[in-house]
């Protein structure tokens, strides 16, 4: 059963990372090519290869560092790549990849993620089948679905939303990334802890059981909000319309993503589970016990007419 979970997890999320790519590349990547035509303009011109501009300089970093929340919205983690982009506009350098090879791009970098997605969702969704959550298979890929999204993608981008090109200091991409892993690991123990506690206050009221569920998810989000550190990074001249339609984009792209994989794998599960129940047997019917025939009845004896009383 784990096998056929897998394979139908792989598949799914290739299809809706190939679904959410379509999504980065119709509302991301205009604004990506926004960002970047603001950080070659903001670029000291130089006629060929020269020296890299001194820090302190105001020119924005470029986007080929690689940092999370860069250039993200061909990704379907929306909030950064893990390999750096050798787009080489900037110190000067000749472009390596172009743009359009760059956005085509985006559907390998989301179809990849799919998989990966999948793979693990339908790890997690064999282990949790029949334990915890609604019984029917669709409704619990929908809730693992949602808690997966919550957990990876929501409390991530609240404390640390992607940023685009041309936003973030190279310097500081080792803590960047390590503060981000920190905060999905924050994240994944969160959703843990809630649905834990809803399993221990199961008996109680349905109102109870959440309150304790969001309890639970809560306090360590809230308290991870407090005492990481904030990362602002973004540019005084860089356009807040720019940069929060960039991040509105990014989470757009991980929501198609996981609506699409939950939708899509719960629809698959429970048509697999309607064949398994036609196909199996039907049961043999249950042995009527034989009926023992009425006992005879004896004949009642003929009743004589009654005499008349004299007159």
């Amino acid at each position: 059963m784990v096998r056929t979970l897998l394979v139908r997890g792989l598949w799914v999320g290739l299809l809706a990372g190939l679904v959410a790519g379509g999504f980065a590349f119709v509302f991301g990547e205009p604004h990506v090519d926004s960002a970047i035509t603001l950080e070659e303009a903001a670029a000291p011109a130089a006629p060929g290869p020269g020296p890299a501009a001194a820090p302190g300089s105001g020119s924005p970093a470029g986007h080929a560092s690689g940092e999370p929340g860069g250039h993200a919205s061909g990704q379907a983690d929306g909030h950064g790549e893990a390999a750096p982009h050798a787009h080489g506009h900037d110190h000067g350098e000749e472009a390596t990849v172009s743009r359009p090879v760059q956005k085509a791009g985006i559907f390998l970098a989301t179809g990849l993620y799919g998989l990966a997605m999948g793979g693990v969702f339908a790890l997690a969704f064999a282990g949790l089948r029949g334990r915890v959550g609604p019984r029917p298979d669709g409704r619990l890929a929908l809730a693992t679905a949602g808690a997966a999204f919550t957990a990876v993608v929501l409390v991530p981008f609240l404390k640390y939303p992607p940023n685009p090109p041309g936003v973030g200091d190279p310097g500081t991409i080792n803590d960047r990334t390590l503060l981000y892993v920190v905060i999905v690991l924050v994240g994944l123990a969160a959703t843990a802890i809630g649905v834990a506690t809803a399993r221990r206050v199961s008996s109680a009221d349905p109102w109870i059981r959440w309150a304790s569920a969001a309890g639970g998810f809560l306090v360590p989000v809230v308290a991870a909000w407090v005492l990481l550190p904030t990362v602002d990074e973004v540019p005084g001249g860089f356009p807040a319309t720019l940069l929060w339609e960039f991040r509105i984009a990014s989470l757009g792209t991980q929501l198609v993503f996981w609506a699409a994989f939950g939708v899509l794998f719960g629809w698959v599960s429970d048509r697999a589970a309607a064949r398994q129940a036609t196909a199996a047997p039907a049961p043999p019917p249950l042995p009527v016990p034989p009926t023992s025939p009425p006992p005879p009845t004896s004949p009642s004896p003929p009743t004589s007419p009654s005499p008349a009383s004299p007159g």
